[in-house]
């Protein structure tokens, strides 16, 4: 039997406003273990650090329900470590983010996923399709880019770069889902947006029955409504919600604040 994992508290090695990061982005890698979004120790989120270029992720080999704000590795543009820690990162991880981290300063938190519904809807020509309301938020902020392979070829990160260009969701075909945010809630809020709306348009195939797609003059309008609300809230409005994520979590899955 394996003992459980002991890693040393870094809180008083770092910023108050680091250690708020780390503490959030934990939270946001347990909250993806409860809804079941993980993919073992695979798939990846990423947080900038206050004040700076640098960004932390998780530690390649835990499970995302493991992780802890001690336990998330620090790393430059560069992907070299800052803090001892006897873990390492996931290369692909580090290709992905350090991409979406070096040109998009508005983005504070960068989320990777591999959910069957999200890749389902990933491997699908048309992408995604506007049949739910959940799609109109995506919809109003949606990039793709085509599968390359794993991601470990550092000459991928300026395709990336370009076809996520200023968007806040991005499809990666034959691959999963990605959202890119200000704050670590809004990213969170993304996802749980874009993996209801794959979930539902899945689902809604299953049924063999002609599906209502949205009317364009709906689409339309919505984009620009959307787009004016996430500008005047700085975002989706995670932050209305995370709170009420965060009293979830230490009632069901505590010691991501460690």
């Amino acid at each position: 039997m394996n003992a459980p994992l002991q890693l040393p508290n870094v809180k008083d090695k770092v910023s108050a406003a680091e250690w708020q990061a780390r503490v959030d982005l934990a939270a946001c890698y347990r909250l993806i273990a409860m809804h079941g979004w993980d993919d073992l120790i695979f798939t990846h989120i990423s947080a900038k650090v206050p004040g700076t270029e640098d960004f932390l992720i998780n530690p390649f080999g835990l499970m995302f329900h493991e992780i802890t704000a001690s336990s998330l590795v620090k790393v430059d543009l560069a992907g070299k470590k800052l803090m001892d820690s006897p873990y390492d990162i996931n290369p692909a991880g580090y290709t992905i983010h350090s991409a979406i981290h070096e040109v998009r300063h508005d983005v504070g938190c960068v989320l990777h996923t591999h959910t069957a519904a999200g890749i389902a809807v990933s491997a699908q020509k048309q992408g995604l399709l506007p049949i739910s309301q959940q799609s109109l938020f995506v919809l109003s902020s949606l990039a793709y880019h085509d599968y390359e392979g794993v991601a470990i070829n550092h000459e991928e990160k300026e395709r990336l770069q370009a076809d996520l260009n200023d968007k806040h969701f991005f499809i990666l075909p034959n691959h999963g889902l990605l959202t890119a945010f200000g704050s670590i809630a809004d990213a969170f809020l993304g996802m749980f947006t874009l993996q209801r709306a794959c979930e539902a348009q899945v689902m809604a195939q299953s049924g063999g029955a002609e599906l209502i797609h949205i009317p364009q003059q709906i689409l339309d309008g919505s984009a620009a409504m959307i787009a004016g609300v996430m500008k005047t809230s700085q975002g989706m409005g995670g932050a209305l919600a995370w709170p009420a994520l965060l009293r979830k979590l230490d009632a069901q899955m505590p010691g991501y604040d460690q």
